[in-house]
């Protein structure tokens, strides 16, 4: 028989299924596509029917969700009246997007938490660069037009500041999908980032 389309997608969607479970709990290095084909229940020659090879699969494992730096350089660069509020808020959120939905919460610890960066997976490092560097140069330049009204406090740059911002956000993300204990995002996140940007402008706009 046949398969059919649906087939397909529930065979694609197990075998994404088991490869982010695998990832989180044995390291990307440690997982082969062997391994994804058991967990998934399915034969290996399937697994290479719908990805090349495991870089392909981990990609995506990725595009599944939209991940809190990719989501707030994109509504960051989408905002046609961007303001430091909205900065602060898609801060926010982003680390409050984690505790709201666990795959986002899953596939963003094997991000960065269980993935060596070898040759096969350099494409992906790479969009996650990519994506990081565009946020950090949106909160430059949003922080440019502060430092140019002379809004920023004395001692401190745009291009200070704005790396302040992005290692608040990444800090902040890494130490939760380390330990959840550590802070609540749902009610500690806005006053941590509050505090920053006191930090950072004489008076916010």
């Amino acid at each position: 028989m046949r398969r059919t389309k649906e087939d397909a997608e529930k065979t694609r969607a197990a075998i994404l299924n088991a490869a982010e479970q695998l990832f989180l709990e044995r390291g990307v290095a440690h997982t082969s596509l062997e391994h994804i084909a058991r967990a998934a229940g399915v034969t290996r020659g399937a697994v290479y029917w719908h990805f090349q090879n495991k870089a392909d699969l981990f990609t995506a494992m990725l595009n599944q969700v939209r991940l809190p730096p990719e989501q707030i350089a994109e509504k960051l660069s989408a905002d046609p009246q961007l303001s430091l509020g909205s900065l602060r808020d898609m801060c926010v959120g982003g680390l409050q997007i984690l505790v709201q939905n666990e795959q986002k919460r899953r596939i963003l610890t094997v991000l960065m938490q269980r993935c060596e960066f070898t040759d096969e997976l350099r494409p992906a490092e790479e969009r996650h660069n990519q994506f990081v560097n565009q946020f950090i140069a949106i909160c430059e330049r949003l922080l440019e037009d502060c430092e140019r009204l002379g809004q920023l406090h004395p001692g401190i740059n745009a291009h200070q500041a704005s790396r302040a911002v992005h290692g608040l956000l990444i800090g902040l993300i890494g130490d939760w999908l380390r330990d959840p204990q550590q802070f609540d995002p749902e009610t500690d996140a806005g006053p941590m980032f509050d505090a920053l940007f006191r930090g950072l402008i004489r008076e916010r706009a």
